[in-house]
């Protein structure tokens, strides 16, 4: 008799929804190219075995080979597979990574005594910074008027001015390789040289769907990601652009685990990983990760392992602070490992404008480079109106002159600025300023257009001075006109950094650092050098400082499994605005705080833990215990305080749909008492504390507040923190599915036939091609267990989702199935047999999930 393989269909991403969106039928039903949720790859999976010595059943592996044993195993119960990697690191990881015949085979895997787990394999997306900008000489404006501005915020520049600069420490960076021929980075590859060595996983053409050709040489001139990523960490200092890296005396490995487009998986991931560890990286760096919200996938069981071991293991947290609370990344997501997010830089450098014809000061405009336009110009506005909203939305009117001659002033709004551009070189015009609507004055997108913006207020004056009349020009200086603008969110927690904690409460990000507008190293064919934004930046920043402690305090395990706590615990804490009165940044989003290098390496002062994990309500934990010792040669007094940061309230009110980004803050804070709130430690000595926390009285549980904040340790000279998180609410009463008909116009879930509509009553399936029923579905919270039961229809089920309005047909089966099925029980309630069950899957960011069945 056959089983049901059914396989669960995410779709694509909506981009830009509101809550009163509604999608046709239409929009899930070209959906069927996928056939898992999230990134797991159909049929894939990495089976984790115990060491030989604890493997049931030795005597029956005379080779004492745990993949013998495994693959013996399955050929027994006639599970058929397909090998695609084998994993062999005592201690750390062993198993294999295979293709199933059959999917549902998974459980039989699990009865195999000896096998340890059995993982999806994931594809993990190509790394993709927020921004990238490719830098054109040393009078670039978007250059910081600091190349080392990041090295001041977190106190490197004080540690390379004593000469820690990370000598003798290995780092080894997983990536999409990197151009070793830069003259910054060392010039070549192999002993000698800054990059040591390193393997292609790969191959160029691999994009993470096809296989992969492996080669010795990670070299990379078509992506630029891992080279960006080297720079940061290991940039020669006295270039042009006088930048450094954070550990520029250390040696990088390269491995490229990712082709010049596409993804990759984590079986890749995971055999890059024990490469490293085989290779006596001390460091590990991935900047890197898929939104997944839980610590459950194989490449973040494995990271988490390597850390343990004393290895330091950096990963970014991701890129997806628009999307809310609990949705940070894996591997980021790995317990014991750093998981990294981003602050932006203070300045961007953008360039001047020079007004003739009347008194007026020079006009910024945002460009990293001098526009090149020799010559003064005469100005031309679109509209005289300063109020449009579509300014040149449309073809200009037959009067308008000939533009070529021109500057062309207009205004932001409606249309995009490529048809903007398009309507404005129909009538001949070559160069643009588009003026601000009050939207931001920020770099914008004009496609193969010479454009760029300016503020609203100078594009008003521009416009008014052309209305009235008046012979108004301008220039482009080659030179000089470089204007350092303040970044009006420098020194905060970039928008773009995903927010935590992990759905089970993980305290995920754990450290900050500088990962917005950040200068670094480019493959040569792809401009040499560049200014890209993301946690992608923020990782190898990370990884350098960690290269500097070992440095400094040695390369011991010791050191490395206390790095994670020690820049915890000195970090700088980051506030939610620039405005007085706001409340810090909640610690699910930066974590410890901006990381201190300085603090961290040259203190005497040990506080642990890190970190307290309070939990929810109905796993509360409030009493917490901490130590600080003392490894000075001196006494030295405390006192206790506690400053609360932001409570995020993660849904929408009334909603079980996630609060996007940025996620809004209460003032509803924590209480805690101490033990005592002064006290002196000896040298040598360490004092224990306890701290007793009460959840905030007033926070709304139907919104998931997240409550978090700092227990500050201070001295007349340093002052330390522990971070707390909690939730003030249940998790358990979550809601896990969306029941809502938001996206579809009818309440979910819902079933829907082949031809895109959905099913109101009794329907009949051939099983055929794609005459299929299809369950539409999303995830409002993530859940570490999704299983579908068909079951006959005269069983009575009490549930809390919406069940469909079929009350005529209840004592009728829905479907028609030209099979029977094995019956089964689950949760007490009699089955006709399992559809589908997937572990540990996130929630949904406005993507619609629906299932397929096939006989």
């Amino acid at each position: 008799m056959k089983t049901f393989a059914w396989s669960c269909l995410v779709s694509w991403t909506l981009a830009g929804t509101t809550l009163a969106a509604k999608f046709p039928i239409s929009a899930w039903q070209d959906a069927s190219k996928q056939s898992v949720p999230g990134n797991a790859v159909p049929n894939k999976f990495i089976v984790e075995v115990e060491s030989v010595g604890d493997i049931p059943g030795k005597r029956e592996v005379e080779t004492r080979n745990p993949h013998a044993t495994l693959y013996s195993a399955l050929r027994k119960r006639d599970v058929g597979f397909q090998v695609n990697k084998e994993f062999n690191h005592e201690g750390i990881f062993v198993g294999a990574s295979v293709t199933l015949d059959n999917a549902n085979d998974r459980k039989e895997i699990l009865q195999i005594p000896g096998v340890k787990a059995v993982r999806p394999l994931i594809r993990v997306p190509a790394p993709k910074p927020v921004s990238v900008h490719v830098v054109t000489g040393v009078d670039d404006p978007a250059l910081p008027p600091d190349s080392e501005s990041t090295h001041v915020l977190t106190g490197v520049d004080k540690l390379h001015a004593q000469g820690i600069a990370g000598k003798g420490i290995k780092i080894g960076i997983l990536d999409t390789g990197i151009d070793f021929t830069h003259p910054v980075l060392g010039g070549g590859i192999g002993p000698g040289f800054k990059i040591i060595g390193g393997f292609d996983f790969v191959g160029d053409a691999f994009n993470g769907l096809n296989t992969p050709i492996p080669d010795p040489s990670p070299l990379d001139q078509c992506n630029g990601h891992g080279t960006h990523v080297a720079g940061i960490i290991g940039a020669n200092p006295g270039n042009e652009f006088n930048i450094s890296g954070v550990a520029f005396e250390a040696s990088l490995t390269s491995y490229r685990i990712f082709g010049c487009t596409g993804d990759t998986t984590d079986d890749i991931i995971i055999e890059a990983l024990l490469r490293g560890v085989s290779e006596g990286q001390d460091i590990l760096t991935m900047s890197l990760g898929g939104s997944d919200g839980w610590t459950e996938s194989s490449s973040s069981v494995v990271s988490s392992r390597i850390s343990d071991t004393g290895k330091i293991v950096t990963i970014a947290a991701g890129n997806d602070g628009s999307k809310g609370a609990f949705f940070t990344s894996s591997p980021g997501n790995a317990i014991s490992s750093f998981s990294c997010a981003s602050l932006d830089n203070t300045v961007e450098q953008i360039q001047n404008a020079t007004v003739h014809g009347v008194t007026h000061d020079p006009i910024p405009y945002f460009d990293l480079f001098p526009l090149a336009i020799n010559g003064t110009l005469p100005i031309f506005a679109t509209s005289t109106d300063t109020t449009i909203v579509d300014d040149a939305c449309d073809p200009l009117p037959d009067s308008t002159p000939d533009l070529s001659g021109f500057v062309v002033i207009v205004r932001r709004g409606t249309c995009t600025f490529v048809q903007k551009l398009t309507n404005v070189a129909a009538k001949n015009g070559t160069l643009a300023l588009i003026y601000d609507n009050g939207t931001g004055f920020s770099a914008i997108a004009v496609g193969n257009f010479t454009a760029t913006s300016i503020q609203a207020d100078d594009g008003v004056f521009l416009v008014n001075a052309f209305a009235a009349g008046q012979k108004v020009a301008l220039s482009f200086p080659q030179s000089g006109g470089s204007f350092a603008l303040p970044d009006p969110t420098g020194g905060l927690i970039s928008s773009f950094s995903s927010f935590g904690p992990t759905n089970d409460m993980f305290f995920k990000p754990a450290i900050t650092a500088p990962g917005g507008n950040i200068l670094s190293t480019l493959p040569i064919p792809l401009g040499s050098f560049g200014i890209d934004s993301g946690t992608s930046m923020a990782t190898p920043f990370i990884a350098g400082v960690s290269a500097l402690l070992f440095g400094v305090k040695g390369n011991t395990p010791s050191v490395g499994i206390g790095a994670r706590t020690l820049f915890e615990t000195t970090g700088q804490r980051v506030s939610s605005s620039h405005t007085d009165g706001d409340p810090l940044s909640s610690v699910a989003v930066q974590g410890g705080g901006l990381v201190d290098a300085f603090s961290a390496i040259t203190t005497d002062i040990v506080v642990t833990p890190g970190e307290f994990l309070l939990n929810d309500t109905a796993h509360f934990k409030p009493l917490q215990t901490f130590t600080v010792k003392n490894n000075g040669p001196a006494a030295k007094s405390f006192t206790l305080s506690h400053v609360p940061a932001g409570t995020a309230l993660t849904l929408q009110p009334g909603t079980p749909f996630p609060a996007d980004g940025p996620v809004p803050l209460s003032t509803d804070f924590a209480t805690v008492e101490f033990s005592e709130t002064s006290f002196t430690v000896h040298p040598g000595q360490t004092q224990k504390l306890t701290a007793h926390f009460t959840a905030p009285t007033g926070a709304d549980s139907s919104v998931l507040p997240i409550f978090s904040g700092f227990i500050v340790i201070s001295s007349a000279d340093e002052t330390f923190h522990v971070n707390y998180v909690g939730l003030a609410a249940s998790l358990k009463n979550a809601q896990v599915i969306d029941t809502s008909d938001v996206f579809f116009g009818v309440d979910l879930p819902a079933l829907g036939a082949s031809d895109g509509s959905f099913i109101s009553g009794p329907s009949n399936f051939t099983f055929v091609g794609d005459d299929l029923p299809t369950l539409i579905m999303r995830l409002t919270f993530g859940t570490p267990q999704l299983r579908i039961d068909l079951v006959a229809p005269d069983v009575n089920i009490t549930t809390t989702s919406n069940q469909p309005g079929f009350s005529s047909v209840t004592k009728r089966s829905l479907f028609t199935f030209p099979n029977a099925e094995t019956l089964g029980t689950f949760a007490q309630v009699k089955t006709l047999g399992p559809l589908f069950e997937f572990d540990f899957l996130p929630r949904n960011s406005d993507v619609n999930v629906r299932i397929k069945g096939a006989m």
